[in-house]
C-alpha cells in the first residue's frame, strides 16, 4: 500500500487559532517534513473556497496557488489535489496551470479531478449549481481536453459544455505521458464510467463492502469501454486519529470537538466528529488501524490518502502512524 497525506489549508477548520500571516509557514514546514520522510509518497490539498462543514470567515487557501508554492519548496514528494472541481476553471486554462506547476516541481504533479459538490461555494462564486448530469458531462469533456493538451501540446473540442479551438499548451508537462489523472467520486453510472475511460487512479470509499462493490462496477465499465481494469490504481481518503491507547484516541477526538464547537455548537460538533472521525477506519490504535486497512488492501485498495486534523498543531499521531502502521502495510 502507498500513502499520501493532506496538508492543512483551513478548509476543514484545521488552521483555527493560528494567525493567517503564519499559515504559509505552517503549511510549508509540514510539506517539507513529509518531503523528507520516505513513508509518504504524496502531499495533497482540497480544491475548495469556503470552510466545511459550515461556511465561516476562517481562511481557506486556494489549491493551485498552494500547488505551485509546494512545487517550489519541496523536491521529492508528489503533489496532488483531492480533488480539483472541473467547473471552477476552464479546462484548457487548468491544463496550462497544471503543466506550469509540473515544470516547477520537476514532474511531480498528480491531477485529482471531479465534478464538484459544495453548492454553497458554487453559488457564492457565481458558478450557479448545474445538475449532477451537467457537472459530470463537464468532467468528461474537461478530462478529454486535459489529456489532449498534455500529450500533444494542443487541444480542440467542440463539446456540449466546452469548446476549445487549437488551444496551445506549451511547454507540456515534464511527465512523459502527461500528468496522471485521478478521477474522484463513486457515482456508479457516470463517474466510474468516466474513470474507466480516462483514469490512471480512482478515489472512492474505503469501506470494505462499498469498495468491493464499486470496484466490480468499475471493472464492468472497463470491459464496456475497452480499457484495462488492472492498470487503474484504486485509492481512498481517510480521516485519521491515532493514539497509543483507546483513551488517548478519545482525548484527541475530544480536542477536535472543542476546536469545532465555536463554529458548530457543542452538540453538532460531537455529531460531526463522530461521523467523520470516530467511525473512520484510520481512527484508533495502530493495531486496530492495521487490521482495518489490511482488509481493504486485500480487496485491491493500493493507495490511502490521509487527513490528520491535528497536523497543524500536533504531529505525534502522524509520527505514531509512520512508525507503526505504514511499515506493517508496506512490508
Amino acid at each position: 500500500m502507498r500513502f499520501g497525506i493532506f496538508i492543512p489549508q483551513g478548509w476543514r477548520l484545521d488552521l483555527v487559532g493560528i494567525e493567517p500571516a503564519d499559515h504559509w509557514a505552517v503549511m510549508r514546514e509540514l510539506a517539507q517534513r513529509f518531503d523528507s520522510t520516505p513513508e509518504w509518497e504524496s502531499i495533497w490539498v482540497y480544491d475548495h473556497f469556503h470552510t466545511t462543514p459550515v461556511p465561516t470567515d476562517e481562511a481557506t487557501h486556494e489549491a493551485w496557488t498552494l500547488m505551485s508554492a509546494f512545487a517550489a519548496t519541496t523536491s521529492r514528494v508528489r503533489l496532488g489535489q483531492m480533488c480539483t472541481a472541473m467547473s471552477y476553471r476552464n479546462p484548457a486554462y487548468l491544463a496550462k496551470v497544471a503543466a506550469t506547476v509540473d515544470l516547477i516541481s520537476g514532474g511531480r504533479v498528480e491531477m485529482g479531478i471531479g465534478g464538484g459538490w459544495y453548492e454553497h461555494e458554487w453559488r457564492a462564486y457565481g458558478y450557479g449549481f448545474p445538475s449532477a448530469g451537467e457537472r459530470l458531462g463537464r468532467l468528461d469533456e474537461g478530462v478529454q481536453i486535459l489529456r489532449q493538451a498534455w500529450r500533444t501540446g494542443r487541444a480542440t473540442l467542440d463539446g456540449e459544455y466546452y469548446q476549445v479551438d487549437d488551444a496551445i499548451v506549451h511547454p507540456r508537462p515534464l511527465q512523459e505521458h502527461g500528468i496522471p489523472i485521478w478521477v474522484a467520486g463513486g457515482g456508479e453510472k457516470k463517474t466510474l464510467r468516466i474513470a474507466a475511460k480516462y483514469a490512471d487512479y480512482t478515489n472512492f470509499s474505503g469501506d470494505p463492502e462499498e469498495f468491493a462493490r464499486k470496484s466490480e462496477i468499475l471493472r464492468r465499465h472497463t470491459v464496456d469501454v475497452g480499457t484495462d481494469f488492472d492498470a487503474i490504481t484504486r485509492s481512498a481518503n481517510f480521516n485519521a486519529i491515532v493514539g497509543s491507547t483507546e483513551s488517548e484516541v478519545q482525548e484527541r477526538l475530544s480536542a477536535i470537538v472543542e476546536r469545532l464547537t465555536p463554529f458548530l455548537g457543542a452538540d453538532e460538533a460531537k455529531v460531526h466528529v463522530h461521523d467523520q472521525f470516530t467511525n473512520s477506519a484510520t481512527t484508533g490504535t495502530p493495531e486496530q488501524i492495521i487490521e482495518r486497512l489490511t482488509t481493504v488492501r486485500d480487496l485491491g485498495l493500493a493507495y490511502a490518502v490521509l487527513n490528520f486534523p491535528e497536523a497543524a498543531y500536533d504531529t505525534s499521531g502522524i509520527e505514531l502512524f509512520e512508525r507503526e502502521v505504514i511499515p506493517a502495510l508496506t512490508a
